[in-house]
């Protein structure tokens, strides 16, 4: 726990020989877990640490850094099963969901004018300059380049990922009979146009620069538009990645990172696990219990990241005794 005062930062840790329980995390969660820690401090004898980064950051920290966290909390579930199982992890539940929206504020250049159907005609204007976090780090930057392709499916318009990706940094598509492949080379190669986009390591690192008037736009989840009082562009629901309806839409796109198997585009979903090798077990599962229940849940509902009632779990039998009543297969 971190507390400002008067300026000064000062690290709290808890109460007489309080639990720590380290949480890494997505940077889309911060706000709720944040919530979260606070009433679970006031409940249990623990002291929360939580570490926010980018989701594909995040699972690597365990996966190919050694570090060890009772908790791991990401904005795309499958980076646990593609990434963390079984070596690092053994279930993971489903928790809860998002989408994508184009961010702005009143002062974004051509924000009067904006909207659904030309957003892609204003971020491609001269002048114009957007953001997104980066794909090699963090699901909502890869999930934008999706949504940018799947956008020239919706708007019948195959120049719209050439505009605004491909004339501006090195990230490419290839397309076979039935699917487009995304292709992101290493963050050193990415070689972002500075005047035109800005790459940051995760989404919220975004909110900064809009609202000091670097970048005009951001793609970022429903969520933190809510969470940080942004104006924002809904996009169609052929391409924000909210619905499980349209996920054979979705599926015509995929994204392949350096050095990893292609990720299908899906709906967003977000999952947590305990890892194999975490220090204080029992308290992360009493998290992990009050994170899936209706406390929990409703902290996401205020916030605008809708949980998913029940939750759903790769594997009831492997849960933690505590946890199997809470969830559904």
């Amino acid at each position: 726990m971190i507390i400002i005062v008067g300026g000064g930062i000062f690290f709290y840790l808890g109460g007489s020989g309080a639990t720590p329980v380290k949480i890494f995390h997505a940077g889309s969660l911060a706000k709720p877990l944040a919530e979260l820690e606070i009433l679970f401090e006031n409940q249990n004898n623990v002291d929360v640490q939580r570490e926010p980064a980018g989701s594909v950051a995040t699972v690597r920290k365990v996966t190919q850094l050694g570090k060890t966290t009772d908790l791991v909390a990401v904005a795309d579930y499958s980076l646990i099963p593609n990434m963390m199982m079984d070596e690092y992890a053994c279930w993971y539940i489903q928790f809860a969901r998002n989408e994508m929206v184009i961010a702005h504020t009143a002062d974004s250049t051509y924000a009067d004018e904006v909207d659904n159907n030309n957003w892609y005609e204003i971020l491609a204007r001269p002048g114009v300059r957007f953001g997104f976090s980066n794909p090699n780090n963090d699901p909502c930057g890869y999930r934008t380049m999706m949504v940018i392709q799947l956008a020239e499916m919706y708007y019948d318009n195959s120049k719209i990922f050439d505009d605004l990706i491909k004339a501006n940094t090195n990230i490419t598509t290839s397309k076979t009979d039935n699917k487009i492949t995304i292709e992101v080379p290493s963050t050193e190669e990415l070689n972002p146009n500075a005047g035109k986009v800005r790459i940051e390591s995760k989404e919220t690192d975004l909110i900064h620069l809009l609202e000091e008037g670097s970048i005009d736009y951001a793609f970022e989840y429903r969520s933190i538009a809510v969470q940080y009082d942004l104006d924002f562009i809904e996009l169609p629901a052929e391409a924000n990645l909210a619905y499980v309806e349209y996920e054979n839409i979705y599926a015509q796109v995929e994204l392949k990172l350096e050095d990893e198997e292609p990720i299908t585009a899906k709906p967003i979903v977000y999952g947590v696990t305990i890892p194999t090798n975490a220090r204080h077990e029992k308290e992360a599962i009493k998290f992990v219990e009050l994170l899936i229940t209706s406390d929990g849940q409703q902290i996401f509902e205020d916030l605008g990241q809708p949980p998913i009632n029940p939750p759903v779990a790769s594997s009831i039998d492997k849960l933690p005794e505590n946890l199997q009543q809470l969830v559904k297969a």
